[in-house]
């Protein structure tokens, strides 16, 4: 192996290496710098992760709070008073439909299937019923693609053909984001 060779070899395993280290490092950076910096200069003092500190703390503890009996009542009357609101309300409650967290009949997503499709099955999510060609019944069932969930195609298809999975919509969308890293877990769709 000639030094040339050797020396490229080296480099471009060195960059394959260091490339989703160097994206962590940079994202943490960035995170840091946008939770702290508005802050920062005002506060006096800071160390290097203490904007990550406080979210962490902060989100800790609004968890925390939204779990006791009190927490689960204010955070309802919270809820309420979000999807209340003109434009933020219907931004809040599409949210919520589309990340699964929406418990009321007419939710966004009505349930997760499996469709068919090329020897294999895709993931997808029931919306709603139309009639198909020759006035038959069919389910609207939306396959996203992965990993931006917010592309995908509309299909209409016979009810006969999808596999209902017992899966929570939050825990597809999850594994479609992740490509398949994070596993589908059973529960209520």
């Amino acid at each position: 192996m000639t030094a040339g060779r050797h020396v490229t070899r080296c480099l471009v395993a060195g960059i394959v290496a260091l490339l989703p280290l160097g994206g962590a490092v940079l994202t943490v950076v960035w995170l840091e710098d946008a939770l702290s910096g508005p802050w920062r200069d005002w506060l006096g003092w800071y160390f290097p992760g203490l904007g990550l500190l406080l979210a962490f703390a902060a989100t800790y503890l609004v968890g925390l709070f939204v779990t006791t009996f009190v927490g689960r009542w204010l955070w309802r009357r919270t809820d309420r008073l979000l999807e209340s609101l003109p434009l933020l309300g219907t931004l809040y409650q599409s949210l919520k439909e589309v990340l699964g967290y929406d418990s009321r009949k007419e939710r966004f997503f009505r349930g997760v299937v499996a469709v068919p499709a090329d020897g294999g099955h895709e993931i997808g999510f029931v919306t709603g019923e139309a009639k198909g060609p020759g006035g038959v019944p069919c389910v609207l069932v939306f396959v996203p693609s992965a990993p931006n969930p917010t592309n995908g195609r509309l299909l209409l298809v016979d009810p006969a053909q999808l596999v209902k999975l017992d899966v929570r919509t939050a825990d597809a969308l999850r594994a479609l984001v992740s490509l398949g890293k994070t596993p589908l877990s059973g529960g209520d769709a």
